[in-house]
């Protein structure tokens, strides 16, 4: 018998292969018959599935994005971290760029292996085969989740009049270490990501959705359906799938100024479709940690980058997340102190997770929240010409933030759409890809101050015209140079 391998993560070996002879075998390569003996061995792969999540959300897969757009200033002493994205000067190269794909990548090979090993185990009665179906479906929703992110970061946005023709992301089903597939195009890669939602619809249906959930639920891949076919222009299926949840009353809107600021500082989860399991000191998430630099010998701030005036100014004082997402403190930068200035505090650190009495700036990561789905059902009923329920959606969210409800129409009812959809998800890695979808480009305007900053036509004046080549991210040079198949994006 010829056997299979397949190349898996050494924490992998840790879990999956438990009493199996491994010195026999090559020191990364574990026979895919031995690693899916049992529902026990599935259950394990499962476990991995979630931590591989874990490392790859937050961090360098959110802020990258936002140190890209349009709300952000580098300070003096950034020292170039995250430069080449603030400034649109990055290669094909680029670590950020190289990481996120490969690691998503990783993810989807771990992912395509465990959905053909789960195929070879026969579960021992129908307690097991419940289980077995339920690992197929997150394994599913996770497929669906990783292709999204991989087309949207490094491909064009969804044109239903050119998404058959235009690259998307490689497409790959099963482990083949030794392939060399081409790029889909938007359209196929977009056709798999909704074959793996219903694959993992049918398999969900049972696992019902609960604020805060740590597990894959019908929820969760409710709210991914409707974020997916918001960027695919499908504005009557979005508008569907995010009033479903909405109108579920499973979760709710936190309507008062302690508990918004809570839901980001100490990581309350009422509003969370979907977050995941973290604990200090092993099981930590990646950490937006480019936003405050907390020097503690100086008790002061030291941060890469703060957010420009105009971006908090367009929090009014009423309005409850000014002070959960923003702080206002003195700064030590360029060795001189700053007095009272704006920097980003969505991501102080969850003092449950430090590992030491200084900020780690590590939260639980929250991967879908309510607050998106009302956004997209009012751009959605927007799109679809109703505009009565776009109200709806949009006041209810501004409502419970302490903001009054406007009755306003037409164009001035989108802008106040995307107005409140770029101060709900702030810094939370949206801003860049909304931009896409809409269409438009920017200029960067209105630092808090030009004293200790990076000035200059690359940075606090940066100008972007909405088709820029760099709104889309370049494919890694290192893959395409092991993969001659894969054709580079257009300006790298």
């Amino acid at each position: 018998m010829k056997f299979k391998y397949v190349r898996v993560l050494t924490a992998i070996l840790g879990v999956a292969i438990t009493s199996c002879d491994v010195e026999r075998l090559p020191f990364d390569l574990v026979e895919t018959g031995l690693a899916f003996q049992s529902v026990r061995d599935a259950g394990n792969w499962r476990n991995r599935l979630y931590g591989q999540m874990r490392g790859n959300f937050y961090g360098s897969f959110t802020f990258p994005q936002d140190v890209q757009a349009d709300q952000l200033n580098a300070t003096s002493d950034y020292g170039n971290r995250n430069g080449g994205p603030h400034r649109w000067t990055f290669l094909a190269d680029d670590g950020t760029i190289s990481n996120v794909w490969s690691l998503q990548y990783n993810a989807l090979t771990n992912i395509n292996t465990m959905l053909r090993g789960f195929g070879t185990i026969n579960p021992a009665n129908t307690e097991e085969a419940a289980l077995l179906e339920l690992y197929k479906g997150e394994a599913h929703f996770a497929r669906a989740f990783y292709y999204h992110s991989l087309v949207v970061r490094y491909a064009k946005m969804y044109d239903p009049s050119t998404a058959s023709a235009d690259l998307g992301v490689p497409v790959v089903l099963v482990p083949d270490l030794d392939g060399n597939p081409a790029r889909a195009t938007v359209t196929q890669v977009y056709d798999q990501i909704l074959s793996d939602i219903d694959e993992a619809k049918s398999r969900l249906q049972g696992v019902a959705g609960s604020a805060g959930s740590i597990r894959f639920t019908i929820d969760a891949v409710i709210a991914l359906e409707a974020r997916v076919k918001l960027y695919m222009q499908d504005w009557a299926g979005a508008k569907v799938a995010a009033e479903i949840l909405i109108n579920s009353g499973t979760y709710r809107l936190y309507s008062t100024a302690d508990d918004i600021k809570n839901m980001w500082h100490i990581d309350l989860t009422g509003e969370d479709i979907l977050n995941l399991a973290v604990s200090a000191p092993n099981e930590l998430p990646n950490a937006n940690s480019i936003y405050l630099g907390y020097n503690a010998a100086q008790n002061l701030f030291s941060p890469d980058f703060m957010p420009s005036q105009w971006v908090v100014d367009n929090y009014a004082e009423n309005d409850y997340r000014k002070n959960a997402y923003f702080l206002n403190t003195d700064l030590l930068i360029l060795g001189a102190l700053r007095s009272s200035y704006w920097v980003v505090n969505k991501y102080p650190g969850n003092p449950v997770l430090f590992t030491s009495n200084v900020t780690n700036y590590t939260h639980k990561p929250k991967v879908f929240r309510i607050a998106e789905t009302y956004l997209t059902a009012a751009e959605a009923s927007f799109k679809v010409g109703n505009e009565a329920d776009a109200l709806i959606h949009l006041n209810a969210l501004r409502v419970s933030r302490g903001l009054s409800a406007v009755n306003v129409s037409g164009a001035v009812l989108f802008g106040a759409i995307k107005e409140e959809r770029m101060k709900e998800l702030a810094f939370e890695g949206f801003r860049l890809d909304d931009l896409r979808r809409w269409g438009e480009g920017f200029t960067r305007r209105e630092p808090q101050s030009t004293e200790f900053i990076q000035t200059g036509p690359e940075f606090n004046t940066k100008t972007v015209t909405a088709n820029d080549p760099k709104f889309i991210w370049g494919i890694p040079e290192r893959d395409r140079t092991v993969n001659p198949n894969i054709v580079q994006n257009e300006g790298w």
